[in-house]
């Protein structure tokens, strides 16, 4: 098989996929050694980009996966008439505990958030976002929760790594306390009119 052949092959295992197809499962399939899958992807991604496609191959969850380009969002939900996901403060708040956290308890999580986390988990769990990792070896074995290769797909992560670190928020602090008075603000507006 030549190059350009090869190159084919790769494309169309990704585009087949269900999810983020990883490197050693693409070496698997098409016989290659990693490097060589690895030379093949770069090729792919500096091609969508400079073309300008709709599509881009995009690194996500330790795989690869052909997305829609951003820009072209508005489009894609004229055709699917569908709103985005939205997540509620609370299952934010749970998922980034749990994401930073893991493993953790449901415990653990309530002493954080202060409140009751029952169904905000199960709504996690539901939606697959976070995953039973085993139980705690503490009396009463509690179940520990981690996040899953959905949450990292769905936030376009490669890895945990790529999570922001807290120095990064504290950067980002200034910013969002100026957005939250605003808000806040505005809030105190509309219910004095």
């Amino acid at each position: 098989m030549d190059a350009a052949e090869l190159k084919s092959v790769v494309e169309c295992l990704i585009f087949v996929s269900d999810g983020p197809i990883r490197l050693e499962k693409l070496a698997e399939l098409t016989g290659l050694e990693p490097q060589e899958v690895t030379r093949i992807l770069e090729e792919l991604e500096e091609e969508y980009q400079r073309t300008g496609r709709g599509l881009i191959l995009y690194r996500v969850a330790d795989g690869y996966q052909f997305r829609t380009r951003p820009e072209y969002a508005d489009w894609i939900r004229k055709l699917n008439r569908s709103r985005p996901f939205r997540f509620s403060g609370a299952a934010l708040e749970t998922l980034a505990i749990i994401a930073y956290r893991q493993p953790v308890t449901r415990a653990e999580i309530e002493f954080l958030r202060g409140v009751d986390s029952g169904g905000v988990m199960k709504t996690l769990l539901d939606k697959q976002f976070i995953r039973i990792l085993g139980k705690k070896d503490v009396p009463g074995r509690p179940l520990m929760y981690g996040t899953s290769a959905d949450f990292l797909e769905f936030f376009g992560l490669r890895s945990l790594a790529d999570l922001p670190t807290l120095k990064e928020f504290s950067e980002l602090r200034p910013e969002f306390d100026g957005t939250l008075a605003e808000q806040g603000a505005e809030d105190t507006d509309s219910e004095t009119a």
